[in-house]
């Protein structure tokens, strides 16, 4: 037990040591940026009108003051780093004055919905593609599966969500091809709203899942590709077991733990948005919310939407390292 609460431990730091590092990160890079967020909003106020110069100057300073952004280098850094440990980004400055906390708290649902549900599809979609190839090397079906599958791999997502939007929204035009809904539906938990929430879905989501197969189908064939190989198989199959009881009980089985952390790996990820597909599709979601703030100069915008993603991540890497040792006791703790 000791050595698990050390082992615990040791993880809890790195854990807070990724996310020091990468919050340092994110901040450094918006500072440096050679855009200024304060400067474009000044700017913007002023092109309505002249303006007396002293008003712009007293402007400019509760801006930088309102944001943060003012005094030398450490300081900002200690103000932002003191934002984030209150989850105050203060106001978005392409929403304001809506706090930048309500802003991707509105399209957050969007994207982990949207992504949660492509994940779990692609995985089990792959994974069982994936063993079925691995395990009945002989199937001509499944040879043709995989090469498809293998020839989708490579495409840019981008690729994919354009020629889905061309095909089911021009050629074929059955589904829709932008929004997460309706835009004259207000947000409800009735059957109208669910329903055309599904259905401005499911283009993304299955470029989504077209995207992800690949991965998840390559792993997991090599992974029961290799387990066929083992001994224990190997005799089972000269005792006369049924091929079926062997794929489920010994195969697929033990090659599903490795591919059961690499889906507690996507659902982390899923905080950091489709970027691509969203941008795409004009999805809701924090992906576009992303490339929204960069285009607007959305300083704290950009840096709220980063810093969930980055802990998001961490700390799903962090539950798995806890949980792993105690689901395979092969795993040493160190």
């Amino acid at each position: 037990m000791n050595g698990f609460l050390i082992y615990a431990a040791k993880r809890f730091l790195q854990f807070l040591f990724v996310v020091f590092t990468g919050i340092t990160l994110a901040f450094l890079i918006a500072h440096f940026s050679p855009v200024d967020p304060i400067e474009q909003t000044v700017s913007l106020l002023t092109s309505f009108g002249s303006t007396d110069p002293q008003a712009v100057e007293i402007l400019r300073e509760s801006l930088r003051e309102l944001y943060g952004t003012g005094g030398p280098l450490l300081e900002q850094y200690f103000t932002f780093w003191g934002r984030v440990l209150t989850g105050d980004f203060g106001p978005s400055l392409s929403s304001f004055p809506t706090p930048v906390m309500t802003v991707i708290g509105r399209a957050l649902p969007w994207t982990v919905g949207l992504l949660t549900l492509a994940t779990i599809i692609s995985w089990i979609i792959g994974n069982f593609l994936g063993a079925l190839a691995g395990y009945f090397r002989s199937s001509k079906l499944l040879k043709v599966a995989g090469i498809v599958i293998m020839a989708l791999q490579p495409i840019p997502t981008y690729i994919i969500g354009l020629s889905l939007v061309i095909l089911f929204g021009f050629i074929w035009p059955i589904l829709p091809i932008s929004d997460g809904a309706q835009v004259n539906l207000a947000p409800a938990f009735n059957r109208a709203f669910i329903s055309s929430v599904i259905e401005h879905g499911i283009l993304p989501a299955l470029t989504l899942v077209l995207v992800g197969i690949g991965g998840w189908f390559i792993s997991m064939r090599s992974l029961v590709s290799n387990i066929v190989t083992d001994d224990h198989v190997v005799y089972a199959e000269l005792g006369g077991v049924r091929s079926r009881s062997i794929f489920s009980q010994y195969v697929a089985r033990n090659a599903m733990l490795p591919q059961v952390t690499g889906l507690a790996l996507s659902l982390g990820n899923v905080f950091g948005g489709a970027v691509i597909v969203e941008f795409v599709f004009n999805y809701p979601g924090i992906g576009k919310l992303l490339i929204s703030g960069i285009y607007s100069g959305d300083y704290s915008l950009v840096l709220g939407v980063t810093t969930i993603a980055i802990i998001a991540v961490a700390a799903a890497v962090f539950v798995i390292d806890i949980i792993y040792p105690l689901i395979d006791p092969r795993v040493k703790l160190g």
